[in-house]
């Protein structure tokens, strides 16, 4: 079962253990996720969850969908600085916030975890921390696939714990 990380004395461990997990693996950005003529702005480091909804496809079968994500962005030094939701949104202590679309995408480095992406923001609202961040990298991803065990009941909730660390750049 999922523990929620206590963001105090859980999120040092967490960003150290994503840090040792990405330094034992191959460089976790390429060419296909990396932004162009970009300018990094911070790294932070999410814990929390993808929430997965129990939907009918065109046949009327039952099978989880992809709903939102539900996360708190940490930096360095375990301070919670972004909220991360539906859109894909984020947004900052100060009331700026952005919304973003997937540019392009890679396996994750972790077998059976999300995809990394790049995606680039298409919408902005108030001044303050994300109000110049053209682009943001999820990487290092672990878990966050759709639950294993199947739906049976339509809407049914699916929430699906996940960590990364997430790269804005402007």
């Amino acid at each position: 079962m999922f523990r929620t990380i206590p963001p105090a004395a859980g999120i040092l461990a967490v960003a150290s253990a994503l840090s040792a997990c990405s330094a034992m693996q191959p460089d976790a950005t390429t060419s296909s996720i990396e932004p162009q003529q970009a300018e990094r702005v911070m790294t932070l480091t999410a814990s929390g969850v993808q929430v997965y909804s129990c939907e009918p496809d065109a046949q009327h079968r039952l099978g989880w969908v992809f709903k939102s994500p539900q996360a708190t962005l940490f930096d360095a030094s375990g301070q919670a600085v972004v909220q991360h939701g539906a859109g894909p949104s984020w947004q900052a202590g100060d009331g700026s916030r952005i919304v973003g679309h997937v540019l392009a995408q890679k396996p994750s480095e972790t077998k059976g975890s999300i995809p990394q992406l790049l995606l680039e923001t298409h919408s902005t609202a108030a001044s303050g921390t994300l109000s110049s961040v053209r682009y943001v990298q999820r990487l290092n991803t672990v878990g966050g696939m759709m639950p294993e065990a199947p739906c049976a009941t339509e809407h049914q909730i699916g929430k699906s714990p996940y960590l990364a660390n997430y790269v804005f750049y402007r």
